[in-house]
């Protein structure tokens, strides 16, 4: 069982609203994902007009928790003004803080991400941010109220998978109470195996599946690998060697003269 502030979750995997074909493929990709939680952008509810309303509706009609995300945002004052008018318009605490830093790979800005979380911490939201794999920032987001950790494995949208293994690695090693979750850059179900086998709690992709040739498909082999992967380091999966060992035992072998 995932838990990510009060909600206790079954799926560890969460699905992004963007860029689908069409509503009826989006839909019918959360079912066969099983997901619990989908992101959707205040942007493009808010710019959609009658479109967006009617995408809303498609939404709760999934009957899945609403994770909100401040998109787009490059400041700290717009990032805590777009989620105090999602909360208004999805009426939950929840809120994805994405505030981002540099235009070509879409980084976060992590020291006005910490200043924001901070800021909406206090005022009674449940932040999802989006971060790096920086044990300083982390600790820092925590400092601020934060209690679940997104950091990115790849830029948005890259589909390279992980990028730095070893600084995967040590966040889990260094937050191992903390509940983290893998954000932006994986492409493929492999990927998301690979990170959940370190360890992680769940993933949380969208151009992967939304941009795949049958995304409903996608949605299914994204939530089987991450379980493989869960189970996997659930039972401890072996480490990698220098040497061969062989599997079958060589004492007591038959020795022909």
């Amino acid at each position: 069982m995932l838990k990510l502030y009060d909600c206790d979750l079954v799926s560890r995997l969460l699905l992004g609203t963007a860029r689908y074909p069409s509503p009826a493929k989006l839909a019918d990709a959360v079912r066969r994902s099983a997901t619990e939680i989908l992101t959707v952008s205040l942007r493009r509810e808010t710019a959609g007009g009658k479109a967006g309303g009617a995408f809303f509706e498609l939404i709760r009609s999934l009957d899945v928790h609403i994770l909100p995300n401040t998109a787009g945002c490059h400041s700290v004052s717009e990032a805590v003004l777009t989620a105090k008018m999602a909360r208004e318009v999805f009426q939950t605490n929840w809120i994805k803080l994405e505030l981002i830093g540099h235009h070509d790979t879409l980084q976060p800005d992590v020291f006005q991400l910490v200043e924001a979380a901070k800021i909406l911490c206090d005022e009674g939201f449940e932040v999802f941010p989006y971060t790096t794999d920086d044990l300083v920032v982390g600790e820092r987001l925590l400092q601020a109220g934060c209690k679940v950790l997104m950091p990115w494995c790849a830029p948005i949208g890259s589909a390279m998978g992980p990028q730095n293994i070893a600084a995967l690695k040590s966040m889990r090693a260094e937050f191992p109470d903390i509940p983290l979750i893998v954000d932006a850059g994986i492409g493929r179900p492999s990927h998301a195996t690979q990170v959940m086998e370190l360890g992680y709690d769940a993933v949380l992709l969208n151009t992967a599946v939304a941009g795949a040739g049958d995304p409903v498909l996608m949605a299914e082999a994204f939530a089987r690998a991450i379980d493989a992967g869960h189970l996997a380091f659930q039972a401890g999966p072996l480490e990698p060697r220098d040497m061969a060992v062989p599997s079958t035992p060589v004492i007591g072998k038959g020795v022909f003269a």
